[in-house]
């Protein structure tokens, strides 16, 4: 059995020889005469003089390579590729690794930038695990805007890649390293910075210098493959969100059997940011997925659901048990679960039950329509402030109607945001 054990725990720390080749191209045909190529090159870094792409796939066993794109210039009807070159997940330089990296961590730190790229105009902080955030915030500093980031999910964030769009502070890095973290990336790191993250000797620390152009990339795209099981590969345009503003959104509407329904609460300037920071947000999350947000802050995100109703749950549940955590470790510095006074853990139950969460006043976003008011109905139970989702359910006059009766304002995007 102990043999067992350290055979399972060596695999993680192996290094795999892929045999991918150092360039790729792929061409595409629009007709016979008309041939566009990309090519790309593979990645990889020299740790303690060993120069090796990839550790492993999503799994020890699978072999996976990293490849950037350096020529090609693909355009399809009115769509032109991102340009070669302009390179951020793809070509991260490690100033510490302890290891080399897998490529869980390229992808997670692609998911936190995914939603990075349409929050720059403050400082922000995503932090990912396994290719979704388990806590986003803005801040007014970057160090508050990490530790509201941290503290919206401090159980999920446990091992996690902390993306942040500033360039990272002594006082940040030392919130940072207050926690356990598999990956931290930035565009860069001040004086002394550096010194207080490289304590964590296996802490994968990135540089991404082109995170300071990040604006940019939030209304380029790029092609998307997915593979098949025999072979096959899809092929889409990347999504990019239609808003590009708070005030891009449209008041909910609906027409049912001659009868015109409209949402009668106007939201406040303040629910309209919270509806733009939630939706950028949502762009990242896995479908299906309801999440809330209040203040520049995600409070509970549920994410890849089957059913609208069951992911509504789990948001709102997760911000239940967030709630009490944060609570228990902001007043005890011990995490809920392990609190052992009977009479704190009564009293932090009772105070969340009374704050419902942190979800009073919130803005239930949705990556989709709710088909029935039921979905809905999750978080006007909640004394949510409003609601953001994209319209279109032959039974959004339903849905207007819910939140009519609790005075609950409502808006449209006019897009879905589903993510595979």
């Amino acid at each position: 059995d102990n043999h067992m054990a350290k055979t399972l725990q060596s695999a993680y720390r192996t290094i795999n020889q892929d045999e991918f080749p150092s360039f790729m191209e792929i061409s595409l045909f629009t007709n016979e005469q008309d041939r566009q190529t990309l090519r790309y090159e593979k990645v990889q870094w020299n740790i303690d003089g060993d120069m090796q792409g990839l550790r492993y796939g999503e799994n020890p066993e699978q072999k996976a390579a990293l490849y950037r794109l350096v020529n090609g210039n693909l355009v399809l009807g009115d769509v032109r590729l991102i340009q070669p070159g302009r390179w951020l997940a793809s070509n991260m330089e490690l100033l510490q690794s302890g290891k080399h990296p897998g490529k869980i961590n390229i992808t997670d730190v692609d998911a936190g930038l995914n939603i990075l790229r349409y929050l720059t105009d403050s400082p922000a902080t995503v932090i990912v695990k396994h290719n979704n955030p388990c806590g986003v915030a803005l801040g007014s500093t970057l160090a508050q805007s990490y530790e509201r980031a941290y503290l919206a999910d401090r159980i999920a964030a446990f091992g996690g890649a902390v993306v942040c769009n500033r360039p990272i502070d002594k006082e940040t890095a030392e919130l940072i390293g207050d926690s356990y973290s598999e990956v931290v990336a930035a565009v860069d790191f001040e004086p002394g910075a550096l010194d207080i993250l490289t304590q964590k000797k296996n802490l994968r620390i990135m540089q991404v210098r082109n995170i300071d152009k990040l604006a940019s990339f939030g209304v380029e795209q790029v092609v998307d493959f997915k593979s098949l099981i025999d072979g096959g590969i899809i092929v889409q345009w990347s999504f990019v969100p239609q808003a590009k503003s708070p005030n891009d959104f449209l008041p909910a509407v609906s027409e049912y059997k001659g009868v015109k329904y409209e949402i009668e609460t106007k939201p406040t300037p303040e629910q309209l940011n919270d509806m733009y920071f939630g939706w950028m947000v949502e762009a990242g999350v896995t479908s299906n997925s309801v999440l809330y947000v209040k203040d520049g802050v995600t409070i509970g995100i549920g994410t890849g659901e089957q059913d609208r109703v069951g992911v509504a749950q789990i948001a709102r549940d997760k911000a239940y048990r967030n709630y009490a955590d944060r609570l228990a470790w902001l007043e005890h510095r011990t995490p809920f679960n392990l609190l052992e006074n009977e009479s704190i853990r009564e009293d932090i139950l009772r105070r969340t039950d009374e704050a419902k969460g942190g979800l009073t006043g919130s803005i239930m976003v949705s990556d989709a329509f709710f088909p029935f008011r039921d979905g809905a109905e999750v978080g006007l139970g909640e004394s949510i402030g409003g609601i953001l989702q994209p319209g279109g359910s032959l039974r959004d006059f339903e849905t207007i109607q819910a939140c009519n009766e609790k005075k609950v304002t409502m808006m449209y995007t006019g897009q879905r945001s589903f993510r595979h």
